[in-house]
């Protein structure tokens, strides 16, 4: 199993967390673990996620989540472990 990251940033509203768990759910994306907290008004939530068994490709789940932020006012990455932990070493 490889794993992932998603990042969802953006101000607080009801629903990101339904949404976002909804599309993963959607396109058989499996949550490992979830994050979330809301400061001064702003969410930020970190999911670790097993994309493997994914109904579509990593590139197009991407593309979706970020489109999904959009809609929703957010900012939504998804990047594999790998690429996640390099950059935090940077």
């Amino acid at each position: 199993m490889s794993k992932s990251i998603i990042t969802v940033v953006g101000r607080d509203q009801v629903g990101i967390i339904a949404k976002v768990c909804t599309y993963l759910a959607q396109n058989n994306v499996n949550i490992l673990d979830i994050s979330q907290t809301i400061v001064d008004g702003y969410f930020n939530m970190m999911m670790i996620a097993d994309a493997d068994k994914a109904s579509i490709e990593f590139l197009s789940l991407s593309e979706g989540l970020e489109e999904l932020g959009r809609g929703m006012g957010c900012i939504i990455k998804l990047q594999r472990e790998e690429i996640f932990n390099q950059m935090q070493r940077i």
